[in-house]
């Protein structure tokens, strides 16, 4: 059975069981936990203790309990690794050859790109999805998420034509 690594809205819907996607989520995640390890990405952890940060309304009790669903349900910490950073730098480079802004690559646009986060908005991605899709290249999971990521998706199976994207919210 494979492992999965599961983006920060499935867990979400997961933690939330208030939420309309919960039922989805739960039976996929109960079905899955016997046989195979359920991850989740500092960089999903971050988004999420910055969305707590955030909003006041976040803060105390709510974030306690999400901190201890995190620890029963997702013990699995997945770190960026070195691997991650190689997987990452590859599909990134794949996506500006794929998706070139107006105009193309001139040489300043491509030295700017390096230093500048905005590209995110050249290339049509969320930068933090690209990490999290470098996580579960680099270690063969599949990655859980209702993003479409159609975009990082396409640029990922040219690289990668075992990669593996499931929505447990449906």
């Amino acid at each position: 059975m494979p492992d999965y690594l599961l983006d920060t809205n499935t867990i979400r819907y997961w933690f939330d069981g208030d939420a309309g996607k919960f039922p989805a989520v739960q039976a996929n995640a109960d079905a899955r936990a016997a046989d195979s390890r359920l991850y989740v990405s500092v960089i999903t952890l971050g988004e999420i203790a910055y969305g707590h940060a955030f909003n006041p309304s976040g803060a105390g009790p709510m974030r306690d309990e999400y901190v201890v669903f995190v620890q029963r349900q997702l013990p699995q910490i997945l770190e960026v690794s070195r691997h991650t950073v190689e997987a990452y730098g590859l599909i990134r480079a794949k996506l500006a050859e794929k998706f070139p802004p107006h105009g193309g690559w001139t040489k300043k646009r491509r030295l700017e790109q390096l230093y500048d986060h905005v590209s995110g908005r050249e290339l049509g991605i969320d930068e933090n999805d690209l990490w999290i899709v470098a996580q579960a290249v680099d270690r063969n999971l599949v990655l859980v998420t209702s993003d479409k990521m159609k975009r990082i998706r396409d640029a990922v199976c040219e690289l990668y034509p075992g990669f593996r994207l499931e929505d447990w919210s449906e």
